[in-house]
């Protein structure tokens, strides 16, 4: 079984399991400020969930890419949207600071 590493949590999964669900469902502060009240509860439109994943995951699909693509998000960037993101394999996510997760403050690592 996949394990998730996130916000000093070790977290079994199934594969193909989705991020978002996964870090929720087991107390991880997945955002920031507002956007814990104001998110689009995983449709992938506000990317507001927006994470560093270090592993194995699924190919960033068309709503991840396009959300990415848009302020203040940079498609240059190696976030990903944990909404639409499936664990494949072992991964470690870490939080950056700002509305939609695209600072570049640390808020939590892996290892907590």
């Amino acid at each position: 079984m996949p394990k998730v590493l996130a916000q000093g949590k070790t977290i079994e999964c199934v594969s193909q399991a989705n991020l978002r669900k996964i870090l929720l469902d087991n107390g991880v502060d997945l955002y920031n400020g507002g956007s814990q009240v104001i998110n689009c509860r995983g449709l992938g439109s506000c990317g507001t969930c927006a994470v560093k994943v270090e592993g194995e995951v699924s190919v960033a699909n068309w709503r991840d890419q396009t959300r990415r693509s848009l302020p203040p998000h940079s498609p240059t960037t190696d976030l990903r949207l944990a909404c639409q993101t499936q664990v494949l394999g072992d991964v470690k996510v870490t939080k950056f600071d700002g509305f939609w997760g695209q600072g570049s403050q640390l808020v939590w690592t892996p290892e907590g």
